[in-house]
């Protein structure tokens, strides 16, 4: 692997790190201003491709939901050619309405320049709609 994706795979896993926080300033650093953020399935407010603007007030309203202030995200492998990083993921967060979120996702990033640039994320969006929306 090149010096290129050791450094894409670094960017991705401290986002994750940050992300895990809860402090959304701290990791939307590591998103460019025209990143977009596209999630799959047909669930209201989250499905969809949204901008940085959309995607803050998305996380924003997903954080205040649970007991922590945050989801945390756990890679459990990552692939890294050229600028696209791929990382199977697992979620764990406990909300305030007592149901517990743990979700297993694919996740491809396209990093330039250090910055995350365009994402895509393949998520059980069953198992979303129930905790979150259900």
């Amino acid at each position: 692997m090149g010096k290129i994706e050791e450094q894409n795979k670094e960017v991705v896993t401290n986002f994750m790190k940050t992300f895990s926080t809860g402090n959304i300033d701290a990791f939307m650093e590591y998103m460019s201003d025209k990143a977009t953020w596209w999630v799959a399935g047909t669930i209201e407010g989250i499905s969809g491709e949204k901008d940085m603007k959309e995607f803050r007030a998305m996380n924003s309203g997903i954080a205040e939901g649970t007991k922590t202030g945050a989801i945390t995200l756990t890679p459990l492998a990552i692939t890294a050619e050229g600028n696209r990083v791929a990382v199977e993921t697992e979620s764990y967060a406990e909300l305030n309405n007592g149901r517990v979120y743990n979700n297993i996702y694919h996740f491809l990033f396209e990093v330039e320049n250090g910055k995350i640039e365009k994402v895509k994320e393949y998520l059980d969006t069953e198992h979303t709609r129930k905790v979150f929306l259900d």
